[in-house]
């Protein structure tokens, strides 16, 4: 009897700890709303002198 009575002891405290699910998590508290940044045109421009450091190549790197 011993036995069952620590079987029943472990069951009683699995059932405490997990025996419900967990609170609810509204939406509103899983969303973060960040303002949009203006539109910069300078970041977007075309620069024909600077395009090449925005790639790496290693034939450009040997000079080919």
């Amino acid at each position: 009897m011993e036995g069952q009575s620590m079987i029943d002891s472990a069951a009683a405290a699995r059932h405490a700890r997990f025996g419900k699910l967990p609170e609810r998590i509204r939406y509103e508290d899983m969303v973060q709303e960040e303002p949009v940044t203006l539109h910069d045109p300078a970041r977007d421009a075309y620069n024909p002198e600077g395009s090449w450091t925005s790639f790496s190549c290693f034939a450009a790197d040997l000079g080919l």
